[in-house]
């Protein structure tokens, strides 16, 4: 990846929420399916239910509590007057990983390499564009 961030940016595009469910019955297991603004769709699973079920929740507009982990990022932004403004997610070996972009008065922080999972239940809570590494789009539609 470059160090410019708007060249990186051009390497994601927009994806929004458009499934949140499970893939075991017992709800153990996660999954989110993630659409692009031109109909091309991203699954993703292998993350725990209770994070489905927190995002579920937060799409629904119930955002009355929120799970620790969650109110820790909030309280520290609270803090810092910092906006979580947007998310990217990339592979990275195996797994799937998060960019988080804050903004604050003094510029611009990014938090590399977090859970996708976590970081896209952040994105429902705050309703925040989620970006997607175009790579990953083209990878499921070869599947």
């Amino acid at each position: 990846m470059s160090g410019d961030p708007s060249q990186e940016d051009e390497e994601y595009i927009f994806a929004k929420i458009s499934y949140v469910g499970f893939v075991d019955q017992l709800g153990l297991e996660g999954v989110v399916i993630l659409k692009s603004n031109d109909g091309k769709e991203f699954p993703m699973r292998a993350f725990s239910g209770e994070v489905a079920r927190h995002i579920s929740r937060f799409q629904e507009g119930d955002k009355g509590s929120i799970p620790t982990i969650y109110n820790l990022v909030e309280e520290i932004a609270v803090m810092q007057d910092l906006l979580l403004v947007k998310v990217h997610v990339y592979q990275s070996g195996s797994v799937l990983r998060a960019n988080l972009y804050f903004k604050s008065k003094k510029g611009e922080i990014i938090l590399r390499n977090y859970r996708a999972s976590d970081s896209i239940a952040l994105a429902a809570y705050y309703d925040i564009p989620i970006k997607v590494r175009k790579g990953l789009f083209e990878e499921a539609i070869e599947r």
